[in-house]
């Protein structure tokens, strides 16, 4: 074919030649017929030729077959499976347990527990209903409870985990298994592990709304507004767009979260100002949260004695809302729903816990020698006279007895006996700084918060995009 097509090319030339110089056309003529005698040696002599001359390339693509135009050719190869009916027929045959895990709810019975665990067993059921330890482990809600069940969808072992106290570090572990002899309950105890997690938010309406955002535990928030109170009004002062990043603890029971630790490390964002707190303990010392360079956030109070509140009435004289008479005001009131935790500004002692007058459920807290708090309108009271007690504790939950038009929580701060405006002492009582005996240990902690937060602000600013 290539011998061929080369001889049709030079015969098309001598054409052309003939036609461009009739008076070679004799001369082509007689060439002519001399190339259609020897047609092999002539399509040898010029594909030579060309290829000597550099066009050899363009003479080999012009001659070969165009990839495009082949055919397409499948080729199958069968493989087989070894004795793919025999593992079928095993995969068939494993028992696969599945894992749920959830927390118990105040609306559970054994039954509905049972059922949201994915467990069919009226045995395990009534098993549930008849043990005295599952019982006990049972009747509280929010604890973490697992469930093993087989392909039947029967239990083969469920576990409990909770705390007796929120300060446990050892945490109760209930397991009920079944076993040749049937469904068994054993309860133990075992220590708490610890791991850190870190995260962040964005204030877009609210601290709480943007906490709920970031998931953070409502315990973790309450340490952060503690944590700069001294240095941020939460509630006047804080401004849409504020952003932050904690560094906490966890404490785990059997891999499971059970409950928050404390705050590491963290740091706000407001109004283009930045604040930074670092958790430090000093040896033999109580810890305490500082600035970076070394100076206390700690104050002898809390700013205020209910979190995410505002403040509805101050100190002074106003229209009583009952009585509609002119009368000094001698607390600060903050609006809050029914149940809110209310936590003493400070350590102190309890110098009075029940029922006084329009106050109705009141606890008075005596902080040293001549400071003492007043927490009123309380729906219930957790505290008894003579109690010592540490600050952020709830002393109580707000209400509305006494003489209350709503639910509030009437606070005053008293000094010998006299009420003062709360923030002019609480402004004032601060903590001393690190010695500088534990600088250089308290420098080396500041560092590796700093990378943590930094880490912690990279995942807020991921998580936003």
């Amino acid at each position: 074919m290539a011998l061929s097509s080369g001889l049709s090319a030079a015969h098309r030339a001598l054409v052309w030649l003939d036609g461009q110089h009739p008076q070679l056309a004799q001369g082509a003529h007689a060439l002519r017929q001399w190339l259609l005698r020897h047609p092999k040696t002539i399509s040898a002599t010029l594909a030579t030729v060309l290829v000597a001359g550099g066009g050899g390339a363009f003479a080999i693509a012009n001659l070969g077959p165009d990839i495009a135009d082949q055919p397409v050719v499948s080729i199958s190869t069968p493989v087989e499976v070894a004795n793919l009916a025999d593992q079928a027929q095993a995969i068939d045959q494993l028992n696969l347990n599945l894992i749920r895990t959830d927390l118990t709810r105040t609306s559970d019975t054994p039954e509905s527990l049972l059922r949201r665990m994915g467990v069919v067993d009226t045995q395990a059921a009534a098993f549930l209903r008849s043990n005295p330890l599952a019982k006990q482990a049972l009747q509280r809600s929010g604890r973490t409870v697992s469930a093993e069940v087989n392909g039947q969808q029967q239990l083969r072992q469920l576990s409990v985990r909770w705390l007796r106290n929120e300060t446990d570090t050892a945490f109760q572990r209930l397991v009920i298994e079944r076993t040749a002899q049937g469904l068994q309950a054993t309860q133990t105890s075992a220590a708490l592990s610890t791991s850190v997690r870190m995260t962040g938010g964005t204030v877009a309406s609210s601290l709480y709304a943007a906490a709920d955002e970031a998931r953070l535990p409502d315990a973790v928030i309450s340490q952060l507004t503690d944590i700069f109170s001294s240095q941020i009004d939460f509630h006047r002062t804080l401004r849409k767009g504020a952003r932050f990043s904690v560094v906490y603890e966890v404490l785990e029971a059997d891999g499971e979260p059970i409950r928050t630790g404390r705050v590491l490390s963290a740091e706000f964002n407001n109004d283009n100002k930045l604040y930074q707190a670092v958790w430090f303990q000093e040896n033999g010392q109580k810890g305490n949260y500082y600035a970076l360079d070394g100076k206390s956030l700690r104050r002898a109070y809390l700013a205020a004695p209910v979190a995410f509140s505002r403040k509805t009435s101050g100190m002074g004289m106003r229209l009583h809302p009952i009585f509609q008479t002119l009368q000094k005001h001698n607390g600060v009131d903050y609006a809050a729903p029914i149940g809110t935790p209310a936590m003493a500004v400070g350590d102190g002692v309890v110098d009075f816990a029940g029922v006084q007058g329009g106050f109705g459920n009141v606890v008075i807290v005596r902080h040293g020698a001549n400071h003492s708090t007043v927490y009123a309108h309380l729906s219930r009271i957790n505290v008894r006279k003579g109690q010592a007690i540490q600050k952020g504790q709830a002393v109580g939950a707000v209400g509305t007895t006494g003489w209350s038009t709503g639910p509030h929580l009437h606070f005053e701060f008293r000094v010998n006996g006299v009420h003062v405006d709360p923030q002019s002492v609480i402004q004032q009582a601060q903590s001393t700084p690190v010695s500088p005996a534990a600088m250089a240990r308290f420098n080396a902690s500041v560092k590796y918060a700093q990378s943590q937060l930094q880490a912690a602000a990279q995942m807020r600013d991921t998580s936003e995009q």
